[in-house]
């Protein structure tokens, strides 16, 4: 489940820099959700497996990445550009 997350997270930290470009920030409505999502997964992975946390905890900053300054960019756009 693990893996999952980090899936997850690299496809919403993709989409951030998408997001990024001037005039697609708009991107970032339908990158925050997959981000949310993600992130959910990566910490329900992170608390049960006991073995291998590393990618669960990948997938954690990754997405609380995507999610925290998506959001902020579109703050920063008025949540258009």
């Amino acid at each position: 489940m693990g893996i999952v997350g980090l899936v997850f997270g690299l496809i919403s930290i993709v989409g951030f820099f998408i997001g990024l470009i001037p005039f697609l920030g708009w991107f970032n409505w339908l990158n925050i959700p997959l981000a949310l999502v993600g992130l959910v997964i990566s910490i329900i992975a992170a608390a049960t497996n006991e073995n291998s946390k590393g990618p669960a905890v990948a997938g954690v900053v990754l997405c609380a990445i995507a999610v925290i300054i998506g959001a902020f960019r579109l703050m920063l756009g008025g949540g258009l550009l």
